[in-house]
């Protein structure tokens, strides 16, 4: 493992640190009996943790039994994700598991100088010698802009925090050892070929080339795409994948997490629900299939 600069410092910004345990029901373990139980020394680094994405997935790690530590400016998220959270774990856990720990950190991820201190926290040696090194074993980034109107109004934005952003935080984590990374890429990478109404696969759109990008948030997102495949080729240890999301639906079963963004939702569901509302005269649909 690589080594690493500790600063001495800690985070300024407020930081949560609770116990939280797995749900009885889960969509990784329908039985809870069926998540793993050992004790968990490492910790999942998910950075915009608090939004919609970003929240469920936190839910999801909780429930098969890992340590969480939440990276969040909450620019597009509130902190009172964070208690539902907490209240989901202290809710939904029987007794007998053993809780795994969730932390929250509310840092802009591109704060350089923050994001450091955050990542000394889970470095050193533990005791026993239990883990040496970073005990974050991998991120899942979801820390991106994504309003494809707004990208219009404000692509410096857009490729200042979906694209420089990614870089610095990839040197970054290289530094404290960290590189496995989940990265959250967009079906707006296949550009015009998703007009198409035509089935598309990966390989229509890698980073040697796209076709009919039409937006900047687009654009950004094939660009890291692009960064991240040519740092994982130039170093192997890196273990990177991207998930290019189309349309994410739905919620937690238990009604408590949700889609609630701090500006107008812009996903499919909030749409086709304003619509039944009455809110918007037509609901449209794109594509063949």
């Amino acid at each position: 493992m690589s080594g690493a600069s500790t600063p001495d410092s800690v985070p300024t910004t407020p930081d949560y640190d609770v116990d939280t345990p797995s749900t009885e029901r889960s969509v990784l373990f329908p039985d809870i009996s069926e998540a793993p139980q050992d004790e968990c020394t490492d910790f999942i680094l998910v950075i915009g943790g608090l939004g919609y994405i970003g929240s469920h997935t936190v839910w999801e790690l909780l429930k098969a039994g890992r340590n969480v530590a939440i990276v969040d400016n909450c620019c597009n998220s509130y902190v009172e994700v964070f208690e539902k959270l907490k209240c989901l774990h202290l809710n939904q856990l029987p007794s007998q598991v053993k809780r795994p720990t969730l932390a929250f950190h509310q840092v802009n991820y591109r704060d350089d100088n923050r994001l450091r201190n955050i990542l000394a926290l889970y470095h050193g040696v533990g005791s026993n010698a239990t883990w040496v090194g970073s005990r974050i074993s991998g991120v899942i980034h979801f820390a991106a802009y994504k309003a494809v109107a707004e990208s219009f109004e404000k692509p410096l934005d857009y490729y200042e925090n979906n694209v420089s952003g990614v870089v610095q935080m990839c040197r970054t984590l290289a530094e404290f050892g960290i590189k496995n990374l989940v990265f959250s890429s967009s079906a707006t990478v296949y550009g015009e070929l998703a007009d198409k109404g035509g089935r598309l696969f990966e390989q229509q759109c890698d980073n040697s080339g796209a076709v009919g990008l039409t937006n900047p948030y687009g654009r950004t997102k094939w660009m890291c795409e692009a960064i991240l495949s040519d740092l994982a080729f130039s170093d192997p240890e890196w273990s990177i994948i991207a998930l290019r999301y189309f349309n994410p639906i739905g919620c937690d079963e238990s009604g408590v997490l949700g889609e609630d963004p701090r500006g107008a939702a812009n996903n499919l569901m909030p749409i086709v629900v304003r619509a039944m509302m009455g809110d918007l005269e037509s609901l449209k649909v794109f594509g063949t299939d």
